[in-house]
């Protein structure tokens, strides 16, 4: 039996498909780093990359959070950056930075250096997902990559940017370039998410997570075709695919036209909302915002029972996730609690 069909009847594919569940599925962004000891300890003295590319410790530190929290989903541990890492881009993610490229792609003669994935360029992500779905069982894993507007992003700017001045300089002034370098990435970003599956991804989350810095209609015109290759790519396999972007409340409904089955939707919508944005024949994520489990526990389920509501609200299959990622001072026993109680109040 393929990891496929053993993930099939679990909660967590059946809510991505709208179909009935015993309980809703629980998983959360970044569920699988900083906010666990376990975690802090086999990373010790290791680089972020060097990490993403031992399939032991890969196996080990996305297994963690199943343990720990009862999940409902495993998500590979990676970084969206490793495709280009693995295709010989000069990078590194810093510590309380993120991802640092040496040399920014700024002209036409830098696309020379994006050149094709092959799947023996991260044939250690094909390993490391062998053993994951031999652990997981009938638990899903999530595999992942970065949309190609995002992924530009970081290779236009240099790393992490608030205002993306280079991105949209190059966007609207270098059109033509533009869409050379996100189709290119396009490629890049579904042979990756292609690798995943194929080794036995039962679901695969494209994170956009810069989107939300565009308008709707230049999403429209300059993000959502890269990203609708990236999905159609990953169409023929039949696992269930996910979109999710920040501040992209404006862009729900086309992140959803773009080609997934499953809309992220951060902490600033209510599901309810974000149902009638997205329009029919798509399932949720979402949404609880991360700083909520600061708070005592009383309140975290208060915040938990109203996400619930407003997906009850909204009648369509419901994955709980965050708004966003956990924080990395989250208290790992108020995840645990969350779980359960997301659990226990959805219980059929």
């Amino acid at each position: 039996m393929s990891a496929h069909q053993q993930t099939a009847a679990s909660p967590f594919i059946r809510a991505c498909r709208g179909e009935s569940v015993p309980h809703t599925p629980v998983w959360f962004m970044r569920q699988a780093g900083r906010s666990l000891p376990e975690y802090l300890k086999v990373r010790e003295g290791v680089p972020m990359l060097e990490s993403c590319m031992r399939p032991e410790l890969v196996t080990e530190i996305t297994l963690q959070p199943v343990r720990r929290h009862g999940v409902d989903a495993a998500v590979y541990f990676s970084d969206i950056v490793v495709p280009l890492k693995a295709i010989g881009i000069d990078l590194d993610i810093k510590p309380g930075v993120g991802p640092v490229v040496a040399d920014p792609v700024r002209t036409r003669a830098d696309l020379a250096r994006l050149r094709p994935l092959e799947p023996d360029d991260v044939s250690y992500v094909t390993e490391a997902v062998g053993m994951l779905t031999a652990e997981l069982g009938a638990t899903p894993l999530i595999g992942f990559t970065g949309a190609p507007f995002t992924l530009a992003s970081y290779l236009i700017e240099g790393g992490p940017s608030r205002t993306y001045e280079h991105t949209k300089a190059m966007m609207y002034g270098e059109p033509e370039l533009w869409a050379d370098l996100v189709d290119r990435l396009a490629d890049i970003a579904a042979a990756f998410l292609t690798v995943q599956i194929e080794a036995g991804a039962s679901a695969v989350q494209v994170f956009d997570s810069w989107a939300g810095a565009l308008a709707p209609a230049d999403y429209r015109r300059y993000a959502m075709p890269a990203s609708a290759k990236v999905f159609d790519a990953a169409a023929g396999y039949g696992v269930p695919r996910i979109h999710f972007g920040v501040g992209t409340g404006e862009l729900l409904g086309l992140m959803g036209e773009a080609g997934a089955d499953v809309v992220g939707v951060d902490w600033r919508v209510p599901l309810d909302e974000a149902a009638r944005r997205v329009g029919p024949g798509k399932a949720l994520q979402g949404n609880l915002d991360p700083a909520v489990l600061f708070a005592p526990t009383a309140a975290v389920e208060t915040k938990a029972q109203e996400v619930l509501d407003a997906a009850a609200a909204a009648g369509t299959g419901h994955v709980f996730n965050l708004g966003h990622g956990v924080m990395p001072n989250t208290p790992p026993d108020a995840l645990t609690r969350l779980v359960d109680f997301v659990h226990r109040a959805t219980a059929v």
